[in-house]
């Protein structure tokens, strides 16, 4: 946590320690006996050291403006959300159905989307607070987080993951300590597993060639979860991942900077 400790350790004067962006990590300070907070109706992570703040993602469809965290007493710490401009991303996908799918598979993805939603909503004690946090999988960022999606010549949904350019077969390890929540394949992301870290903090790794995990295992940061693949919507092979925090998917990016562990894992 030695991002947060910087943070603490600058003592910037203001409700929030940076300025909040759709999409982003906030760091609020909270009050002296506060130890809980919820934001938009979630639990939020809260931890207490150095000093005990709320870690607070914020969605791509957050309203600009004054947003609030509710403490548990009824007091509320206003803070305030701008904006970011993500670019925009065209690609071509080989296989229409995975575009426009035709209607018998439509029962199928709504199913698999329920499912997967309840999996953000998971809130449980954490095993490590706070957790150093390691990216999945090695290579190079072929889509970051944010940007906006154009499929086929059709605009689609924004890309709420980061795509690591990962050659076929690679390890995709446990990012940190967790117990495995849901494994499946499903329509859009193929051979997937989601990872419950605790304190409302989910990851999803998906497209994976092979699953090396069953749902209520616990893993380590580092472990083995699988390999990479090109299963589900894909141009090739990688690995797409996805970092919930208070049900709502956000950078991984900020919060790899943010959890950085001490030191770099060993290859499984």
């Amino acid at each position: 946590m030695r991002s947060l400790l910087l943070l603490c350790l600058l003592g910037i004067a203001s409700t929030s320690l940076h300025a909040a962006v759709r999409g982003g990590i906030e760091v609020i300070p909270l009050p002296a006996g506060a130890t809980s907070a919820k934001y938009d109706g979630h639990a939020v992570l809260v931890v207490a050291e150095p000093e005990r703040v709320a870690l607070v993602g914020i969605p791509l469809e957050a309203k600009l403006g004054t947003h609030h965290l509710e403490i548990a007493d009824g007091r509320k710490l206003a803070f305030e959300v701008s904006d970011k401009a993500y670019p925009e991303q065209r690609l071509t996908i080989a296989n229409p159905k995975m575009v426009n799918p035709p209607k018998s598979d439509l029962e199928r993805i709504a199913r698999e989307t329920k499912l997967m939603r309840a999996q953000y909503t998971r809130f449980s004690p954490m095993s490590v607070a706070p957790f150093p946090l390691t990216r999945p999988a090695s290579g190079p960022v072929s889509s970051a987080f944010g940007l906006k999606r154009v499929l086929n010549g059709e605009p689609r949904s924004p890309h709420a993951g980061l795509d690591i350019a990962a050659p076929h077969g690679d390890p995709v390890i446990s990012p940190a300590d967790g117990v495995v929540s849901l494994v499946g394949e499903f329509y859009f992301n193929g051979n997937t597993v989601f990872v419950d870290h605790g304190g409302g903090v989910i990851t999803m790794a998906c497209h994976m060639s092979e699953i090396a995990v069953e749902e209520g295992m616990h893993v380590a940061r580092g472990e083995l979860l699988g390999r990479v693949g090109a299963t589900g919507r894909v141009t090739g092979p990688h690995l797409h991942w996805s970092l919930i925090m208070n049900g709502t998917r956000i950078d991984p990016e900020q919060a790899l900077a943010l959890f950085a562990p001490a030191a770099p894992l060993e290859a499984p």
